[in-house]
């Protein structure tokens, strides 16, 4: 990137996301004792805690990968009606735009229970930002997690930094600080970044760090694997 401004925003994410990693957690796998049992039908988040709204999550996702769906037998009339005048979402995602991550699907949930917000790369933005910022202020979500992928393609293109058309390599910088952190390899990078960008949920937005700060919030990160369908939470707050 030849812009200055993006070489000093660069630079600036490298220096707060080696602090990050500095005291970052070590990778932490789905809890063993989640059950796949049929969970209650949720009607809004104010009856879940931050930690049970990133345990629904989980459980979902467990559901998800021993194909035991329920929200398949929701009854997808009822929630429309329920949802036109109001929404109660227990728990926003940041996640990549690819294809192969639909949200809900992953993690068991329909239409209503899920705030989500969807850039390629997975990274925060001031208008990722304000938009967690409604989902947290507004909507009571009360668990944020940071979903990466395996084999991101807007990872991998941040590593190589080829040329490409358009405005693609604007990803570039925004990817970079985990990149420099990977040692080239692509698993840590796609880590490392999911971990970086909800570091910077926690200490960009004073919505989020207030509501963590207050135990009213949970903020997650975790990678999901393309192959087998399971999420890996790797840190919370």
């Amino acid at each position: 990137m030849d812009d200055q401004g993006s070489v000093d925003a660069a630079s600036n994410r490298r220096r707060f996301f080696q602090n990050i990693l500095s005291g970052a957690a070590a990778g932490v796998a789905l809890q063993a004792g989640i059950g796949l049992g049929t969970p209650p039908r949720l009607e809004a988040q104010t009856n879940l805690s931050p930690d049970a709204a990133l345990q629904e999550l989980l459980s979902g996702n467990q559901r998800f990968v021993a194909n035991q769906l329920t929200s398949i037998e929701h009854d997808l009339n009822i929630l429309k009606q329920h949802t036109v005048d109001k929404k109660e979402p227990f728990a926003a995602v940041l996640a990549c735009a690819d294809s192969r991550v639909p949200v809900e699907l992953i993690f068991d949930q329909t239409i209503g229970h899920i705030f989500v917000t969807r850039i390629a790369g997975n990274f925060v933005t001031p208008e990722i930002i304000a938009s967690l910022e409604y989902g947290v202020a507004v909507l009571g979500v009360k668990a944020l997690l940071v979903l990466g992928h395996s084999s991101c393609g807007a990872v991998k293109a941040a590593m190589k930094a080829d040329s490409v058309p358009g405005q693609i390599s604007a990803l570039y910088a925004h990817l970079q600080p985990a990149v420099e952190q990977s040692g080239g390899d692509l698993n840590k990078a796609i880590l490392a970044n999911a971990l970086f960008q909800a570091a910077l949920l926690r200490t960009s937005s004073t919505v989020i760090r207030d509501a963590v700060k207050a135990e009213k919030l949970k903020v997650g990160a975790g990678v999901y694997d393309l192959a087998t369908g399971k999420v890996n939470l790797s840190t919370t707050a």
